[in-house]
């Protein structure tokens, strides 16, 4: 493991990568989408990221991993950045949550289609050569 922090608690972008689950690369997308950050950097230009950012890119991950596209992302960090109504946000997360579940019931239901025939396969007699 290469989770090193900085003597002022901060993490290097590999440190960060390890703690997130996700490349460098994809920080540095995330940056350069504005769905993360502003990063610091260092004098010479490194990126070092505070224990803020770790958890933000982790709510970040969540919502990739919920179904949301870079472009839900986007407007959704801009309702966070921008507009002070919570309500805005409130619904914005609400329709998700609505897509989210709904493909958890497509997800579900194919997953019952792959257990019966799993199923039905198993049982069935397997012909001799």
């Amino acid at each position: 493991m290469t989770q090193i922090k900085t003597e002022d608690g901060r993490y290097s972008p590999s440190a960060a990568a390890e703690l997130t689950g996700l490349t460098i690369d994809t920080l540095r997308y995330y940056e350069k989408e504005e769905l993360i950050g502003p990063i610091e950097r260092l004098p010479g230009g490194r990126r070092v990221y505070n224990e803020w950012d770790i958890a933000w890119i982790g709510v970040v991950s969540c919502l990739r991993d919920a179904g949301l596209g870079i472009s839900d992302l986007q407007r959704f960090t801009s309702l966070l950045r921008t507009e002070g109504n919570p309500a805005t946000r409130v619904e914005f997360l609400r329709e998700r949550r609505t897509a989210l579940l709904d493909h958890i019931a497509r997800m579900n239901a194919a997953l019952g289609v792959l257990d019966d025939k799993i199923t039905y396969y198993s049982t069935r007699e397997t012909p001799t050569d």
